[in-house]
């Protein structure tokens, strides 16, 4: 029998009401034929409760007691909707992480999968069982240890689920009926589409959309797992197709641009009059570096005298008053005057495969955005994006702009 996963978050199982809607969304693909593994996250708000709990413990908690407590929200959720589907009479197991077994590192409250053994769950499935995995969670193999593979890992692991198990597809449902060409809250023209790459699904998760985490993005690409957002929210037996996640061969026709995508979590500095010579650079990003700080935007300007330089950059706003310190303390070995920063900005950003061969796509935008009177302090590129820094202040109006721009208001 053809397999598939089925992933449900937070929200489509924060009340045991919603555990048994779940179970309908499972029923109606078992009766479609289906082996059907289904991962679940902790009920809404409980990784939170759990959180604090630990920390009120103890702040300098050891971080694989941390694991042992957070990983038992997933547990709570998976037998309650194996509990639910037996009730329904659908034969159910729960399975937690290690029993599997989902293999990671022992990278404690961010784990990265590194193996998962399919047979237990295969010879649940000859039996006819559908197998309830709590995610977000696996066990490091030399120590035995529980651990969690950090924010948003269930996601991660439905789609390394998926792909160890052979599964035709890896469904990820959520409370938004799949994903939108920006956010509708700000746009609400944006439109939901049927089917976008898995580049482009990663550049949009790591440039602001929140609909699935990069990582389970990048293991969906690495695996070609088709994976699909839809909505827990739907009646059982009336459910949208959401949006389908696939290989670019796999869309007929594409849009030059697929999406705007934006991002509160930026700030930006400014280091003023740095000698301009070999090795000032890795002065600068070095330290950043081993702070495990993410620099993403660069931009240096040489002075007129060709003798110094200035600097900009950005990094996520919650790491910039820990950035501003390493490079004050860098400030000698940098040799920098003046340093400056802002946590008022926002990067935008237009996202699109049909940008590889298409000319002028960027231009067309600076355009656009000068002429709302809205500066651009920064510019980054790729193949299939680029992204604008700009005044927190203009971040409705840009993200308007572009999306009307690029044609994506148009049914």
């Amino acid at each position: 029998m053809p397999r598939l996963v089925m992933k449900f978050g937070g929200t489509s199982v924060a009340t045991v009401d919603r555990i048994r809607n779940v179970a309908r969304h499972v029923a109606r693909e078992v009766a479609a034929g289906y082996d059907v593994a289904v991962i679940v996250s902790a009920m809404s708000g409980k990784t939170n409760e759990l959180v604090d709990w630990v920390k009120d413990a103890n702040p300098l908690y050891d971080p694989r007691e941390y694991d042992a407590v957070v990983a038992s929200g997933e547990l709570v959720t998976a037998g309650l909707l194996a509990i639910a589907l037996q009730k329904d009479g659908i034969k159910a197991r729960s399975w937690q992480g290690w029993q599997i077994p989902v293999i990671t590192s022992d990278a404690h409250g961010s784990a990265r999968i590194a193996e998962i053994d399919p047979k237990n769950l295969a010879a649940g499935f000859a039996q006819g069982e559908v197998a309830v995995i709590a995610g977000f969670q696996g066990i490091h193999a030399e120590t035995g240890r529980v651990t969690t593979l950090g924010r948003g890992g269930s996601d991660t692991s439905a789609v390394a689920v998926a792909a160890a198990i052979g599964a035709e597809r890896c469904d990820i449902y959520t409370d938004v009926d799949g994903v939108y060409t920006t956010d509708p809250r700000i746009v609400p023209k944006a439109r939901r589409m049927e089917r976008v790459t898995f580049e482009e699904m990663l550049e949009m998760a790591s440039l602001g959309a929140k609909v699935l985490q990069v990582r389970s993005v990048e293991l969906a690409m690495v695996h070609r797992v088709p994976t699909t957002v839809r909505s827990s929210f739907d009646p059982p037996d009336a459910a949208r197709p959401g949006t389908l996640i696939c290989d670019e061969d796999d869309i007929v026709e594409q849009q030059i641009i697929t999406g705007i995508a934006f991002s509160r979590d930026e700030a930006q500095i400014t280091l003023r009059k740095v000698k301009d010579s070999p090795g000032v650079a890795a002065a600068i990003f070095g330290p950043l570096a081993d702070a495990n700080i993410n620099v993403d935007m660069i931009i240096q300007t040489v002075s007129g005298d060709q003798s110094t330089t200035d600097m900009t950059f950005t990094v996520p706003a919650s790491e910039y008053q820990r950035s501003r310190a390493i490079l004050d303390e860098a400030r000698t070995q940098i040799g920098y005057a003046q340093i400056e920063g802002a946590t008022d900005v926002v990067k935008v950003s237009a996202i699109g495969v049909g940008m590889r061969s298409h000319a002028g796509v960027a231009a067309k935008a600076f355009r656009a955005l000068a002429e709302k009177g809205i500066n651009i302090r920064a510019i980054t590129t790729s193949e299939i994006k680029f992204s604008v820094l700009i005044d927190a202040a203009y971040t409705e109006l840009a993200v308007r702009t572009l999306h009307s721009l690029y044609g994506l208001d148009q049914a």
